[in-house]
């Protein structure tokens, strides 16, 4: 199928990269021409594993290419994904202003029969209003183009998106439009040869599906996440709850984890732009407030506990930073729980000493050069003239250290652990002080 994909950012750039790897000829188009240069020569713009090799391969075959030509993007496919951001507003709701945007391009330039999809995650309704965008545009023109709207939210998750497309767990088609649908269905053919992968819907309960999906994963993350805060009040152990509890097969042990809160581009934005959109229906969602309330607090908790481990004198001390990235197998930092820590101990004079193995120079681009923010090389050297140690990123090179070595660099053997990657006891042994998250330890 020819397929055009508008946005060459994550979701956009992993959307054409596996579409062209199923044999597809894709367009994927940007407004930023610097990116579109950079995807020409073959360089990926971003972290994701597997993602670089995948986009040359198809580069190289042929059957992927980018532009900053919107016309020519629309005007060759039949298939026209909208794959744009939508950031959070002020307010909390979805930024649809690039969504919009790319509506009215499409509508200007096309010239025969579309299937536009909406791929980025949007509020119940976008679809509807895409459509009466490209409608009104066409209309403008003089012009009567037979057109459909289809939506189809992406569930990817960051270092694992090419998986998560070649093997996806569920694909959600929202369309009324029978001849759409049809199209489709023969896209993902692949992926639906035993019949139980592909869900057709309307495309409001399509739009809706996305955001409750990531409101109901987030959820699990913020309720042990209060869980833990009352285990260490009680000396229990939230790890044992957590087995305890995911090995009911009701539940399950997915997103059971509690830690120092969740970050990324997915779930702090849709959890409020679902909010947002229930206020603007005059419903109340409590549980859904509640969620993201949680994790706001969630992520001063480390800061908490360094601040009283130092019984408040924090001036002059370094801290060591494992981790910057608000998840591992990705430079990904919007949102991340690394920020709020850092800036929260910058404000009371702390000084950082961080490494992270992807995410260093995002970090930089954020917050740029700084006496008070030093980017290492390696885990190691983060220890190096450092009073604690802090873990804000469950990276796998972490999974195994040399406490010896760190009992050794650090001024005060301490690890403040914001994913619970390690046992207590084991790093006691080493003669190491540990405090996780819920883990029972009182400071």
């Amino acid at each position: 199928m020819k397929i055009s994909v508008f946005g060459a950012g994550y979701v956009g750039l992993v959307t054409a990269t596996c579409f062209a790897e199923l044999g597809n000829h894709v367009i994927c188009a940007d407004i930023n021409e610097a990116r579109v240069q950079q995807l020409q020569r073959g360089e990926c713009p971003i972290h994701e594993p597997g993602l670089t090799e995948l986009m040359q391969q198809n580069i190289k075959a042929g059957r992927l290419e980018f532009t900053t030509d919107a016309k020519f993007a629309t005007q060759q496919s039949l298939l026209l994904f909208i794959a744009v951001g939508t950031p959070s507003s002020a307010d909390g709701s979805a930024d649809l202003s690039h969504v919009f945007s790319v509506a009215k391009t499409i509508g200007e330039h096309m010239t025969g029969y579309n299937i536009i999809i909406d791929k980025s995650t949007v509020p119940v309704g976008t679809a509807a209003k895409v459509k009466a965008i490209i409608a009104e545009k066409i209309h403008a023109r003089g012009l009567d183009i037979e057109f459909d709207i289809a939506s189809n939210p992406e569930f990817l998750r960051e270092g694992v998106a090419i998986e998560d497309f070649m093997q996806s767990s569920r694909i959600i088609l929202g369309t009324e439009s029978e001849r759409a649908q049809s199209h489709l269905l023969a896209l993902y053919a692949h992926f639906n040869r035993n019949g139980d992968r592909v869900i057709c819907m309307d495309p409001a309960s399509a739009e809706l599906t996305k955001y409750a999906a990531n409101a109901m994963l987030a959820t699990r993350i913020s309720f042990m996440n209060e869980l833990a805060l009352l285990s260490e009040k009680v000396g229990a152990d939230i790890e044992f709850v957590r087995r305890g509890i995911g090995s009911d097969p009701r539940i399950g042990l997915s997103f059971l984890n509690a830690g120092c809160g969740y970050g990324g581009s997915c779930f702090p934005k849709d959890v409020q732009a679902l909010e947002h959109t229930a206020l603007e229906n005059h419903v109340e969602l409590s549980l859904i407030r509640a969620i993201h309330d949680t994790n706001e607090k969630q992520k001063y908790v480390l800061f908490e506990k360094i601040k009283q481990f130092f019984a408040g004198d924090l001036k002059g001390k370094t801290i060591a930073l494992w981790g910057l990235a608000f998840k591992p197998d990705t430079d990904d930092m919007r949102e991340a729980p690394s920020r709020t820590l850092m800036e929260n101990l910058w404000q009371h004079g702390v000084n950082v000493r961080a490494y992270d193995p992807v995410a260093s120079h995002e970090a930089l681009r954020i917050y740029g050069q700084r006496p008070d923010f030093i980017l290492c090389n390696s885990a190691e050297e983060a220890l190096s003239g450092a009073d604690i140690l802090v873990i804000v990123t469950e990276w796998k090179l972490f999974a195994s250290p040399d406490f010896e070595l760190i009992r050794n660099r650090l001024k005060y053997p301490v690890i403040f652990d914001g994913r619970n990657l390690y046992d207590p006891n084991y790093v006691k042994s080493f003669g190491v002080k540990y405090f996780g998250i819920g883990r029972g330890e009182v400071l």
